[in-house]
């Protein structure tokens, strides 16, 4: 009896140690139930692991709780039966004080084929010719998570026949290694995550807390998860909550899965920098948006970008190859902002805003040129568009108590002229000049505060309100022959010209334009003619004066032509479609329109693109063609109402009565 139950013990000591040495050499845990997304990066991770006869490397680099060992773990999961003799995992430290050394790393894997108490050799060498010896004729899947750096890496490769599979916050360099840079999850992939876990979130809130959490995976799982257990928080007080930039990382609170918080985790990678590395990441925080390199050594003080170059290979900055363009993540940039003092954000605002109007001016500069540089131009300004307009934020904001301020203040206005004219809206274009005119008072510089009430009355008479753009247009010419301005005086009439035409005091608008036109001629403004022109026969085409008003256009277009000015160009064609509709040659109408739509369209000018369709419309109504009147009419519509144009309403009720008649 007692000699069966030694049997028995044996027997069960036997099993227990085989179990434990299977366990041993199958270490991985199933990934997360709530994985989604990242179908192409497991396709392209699958076809590089599954290899051929040498061994297959890959690695996931991304920045901090962008999901790389979720990612790892699903694709071992996968490659189950492709590697059936072993699947080891390793941490490997890379965001600890100390990290994993290769020799322990390396012990840790022959430990798992020879046992734990297995006496192993001090030598690095040594250990890692047992190392690829244990896995000589295996097929084995080595999973490195957190690796630091290369040389962490190295020793660990495996030998022909297995894989190693690492992630890292780091872009690790190793020959031949297959690597592939998570970025967030697409908004579509962050809901499913977000209402996989709480399931109680409707669709619409579920995509803005997804927003606000920058479609990062950490984050997304962190706010669905305190959703989840958190009965009581409305979902949609909770994304009003995750609204406010100042509070939002603390609001997000923690990974359950991972037991990190965002602000944490960030944290990790940031005490890692070096002093100048995370001076410069700090700094980029002033960023907006997307940035280039020139800018970024300007404003970070950081030359030839050096530490940029740093942090995007450490996964704390992003770049776009296609745009050659950088950016921070939302909630990378709220983290660095945290870290900054006041003295150093206020410093970076400042040469972020000078930067800008600089940038701005080039976008101008470039306009000027005509021709295909206008289209450069425009596209500068799209890309560079949130900077330029949070630069004149910071200036507005502290014009009051700063001089650098204010003169950037006023400046900003003036500095984009006709890439302003054509991208911003009326409202926001008065919200600038106002601010740029005070600022000029503030400095006493008169010839800006003339511009300033110059472009104000332009501007208001676009918004039709005529009889306060006649007061800043009168404001503007007084200061501008006070100071000897003549172009500025140019300018004023040419606008009082323009509201007493809207005003219909035409014979008193012809004498502005006409004054305004001998100035521009006398100053050799060309740019300025060609507007006088087409200013001048608008006022003819409004006294019915048309073969007035069609001389004063082909002149226009002569002139916008010869230097290039395809906005300008596409005014004064509009004015000849106008012109000849009146006429009843409607045909040559339509050929003036079709050219103004290929041109407005061309550079993006949707006031002009609006315009455009609507008087094809009424040209097109003529011929008796209802059903494209009516299909050009809602086009336009659609564009009024984006821009918030005067004309939205007549174009609506011309809308309503084609339809009624239909």
């Amino acid at each position: 009896m007692e000699a069966g139950r030694d049997v028995i013990t044996v027997a069960g000591d036997y099993i227990a140690a085989a179990v434990a040495a299977a366990n041993s050499l199958h270490q991985l845990r199933a990934p997360v139930g709530d994985f989604v997304g990242r179908e192409k990066e497991i396709a392209d991770l699958l076809a590089a692991l599954r290899g051929g006869g040498s061994a297959a490397i890959s690695g996931i680099s991304g920045m901090g709780g962008i999901g790389k060992t979720e990612l790892a773990l699903y694709v071992a999961e996968r490659l189950r039966d492709t590697y059936p003799d072993v699947q080891l995992i390793l941490d490997m430290r890379g965001t600890d004080d100390a990290t994993r050394s290769p020799a322990d790393a390396l012990a840790s894997c022959i430990r798992a084929f020879a046992g734990l108490e297995q006496r192993l050799p001090d030598d690095l060498e040594e250990l890692t010719r047992r190392y690829r010896s244990e896995l000589e004729g295996k097929r084995a899947l080595i999973l490195l998570d957190n690796a630091y750096d290369s040389a962490q890496v190295r020793p660990l490769l495996p030998p022909a026949g297995s894989a190693l599979l690492v992630t890292s916050r780091e872009t690790i360099p190793i020959p031949g290694m297959k690597r592939v840079t998570l970025e967030e999850l697409q908004p579509v992939e962050a809901r499913e995550l977000l209402t996989g876990i709480a399931p109680r979130v409707a669709p619409d809130i579920a995509d803005r807390i997804c927003y606000l959490c920058g479609y990062l995976p950490l984050a997304v799982r962190a706010a669905a998860s305190l959703l989840d257990v958190t009965v009581d928080l409305d979902p949609s007080d909770y994304a009003t909550q995750l609204a406010d930039e100042r509070t939002r990382l603390e609001r997000i609170g923690t990974d359950p899965l991972i037991g990190v918080s965002v602000e944490a985790s960030f944290n990790l990678s940031y005490v890692r920098l070096s002093p100048d590395a995370a001076r410069v990441f700090r700094r980029l925080a002033v960023f907006p948006a997307s940035f280039d390199a020139v800018a970024e050594e300007v404003v970070c003080e950081d030359e030839n970008h050096k530490h940029l170059s740093e942090l995007l290979r450490r996964n704390l900055a992003l770049y776009n190859a296609d745009t050659h363009r950088y950016r921070l993540h939302d909630l990378a940039r709220l983290f660095a902002d945290s870290r900054l003092s006041e003295t150093e954000r206020s410093a970076g605002r400042m040469r972020h805003a000078e930067q800008y109007l600089r940038v701005l001016a080039a976008c101008n500069e470039l306009y000027l040129r005509g021709g295909e540089a206008i289209k450069d131009g425009l596209a500068l300004f799209d890309a560079e568009r949130r900077n330029v307009e949070a630069g004149q934020e910071w200036a507005y904001r502290h014009s009051g108590g700063d001089e650098i301020a204010a003169r950037l203040c006023n400046k900003y206005p003036t500095a984009g002229g006709y890439v302003l004219d054509l991208r911003q809206r009326p409202r926001a274009n008065i919200f600038w000049l106002e601010a740029g005119l005070v600022a000029a008072r503030q400095l006493n510089d008169r010839a800006a505060e003339g511009g300033h009430l110059g472009n104000l009355g332009n501007a208001y008479t676009v918004l039709g309100e005529t009889r306060r753009a006649i007061e800043f247009s009168e404001q503007s010419l007084i200061i501008t022959r006070e100071i000897g301005d003549r172009h500025g005086e140019g300018n004023a009439l040419g606008s009082l010209g323009i509201a007493y035409t809207v005003l219909g005091e035409t014979h008193r608008a012809v004498e502005f334009h006409k004054q305004y036109l001998a100035i521009i001629r006398e100053i050799d403004d060309r740019r300025g003619e060609g507007g006088a022109l087409c200013n001048l026969g608008s006022t003819y085409f409004k006294l019915g004066e048309t073969r007035l008003a069609a001389e004063s256009y082909e002149q226009a277009l002569i002139i916008f032509r010869e230097i290039g000015d395809l906005h300008g160009e596409g005014s004064a064609l509009s004015g000849l479609g106008n012109t000849y509709f009146l006429l009843g040659e409607t045909r040559r109408a339509i050929e003036f329109y079709e050219q103004q739509l290929a041109i407005v369209r061309e550079i993006g000018d949707r006031r002009g693109e609006g315009d455009a369709l609507y008087n094809t419309s009424l040209a097109l109504d003529t011929f008796g063609d209802r059903a494209q009147a009516i299909a050009h009419a809602e086009a336009a519509l659609d564009i009024c109402e984006q821009i918030e144009s005067p004309h939205t309403e007549r174009v609506r009720k011309r809308l309503a009565k084609w339809r009624g008649e239909a």
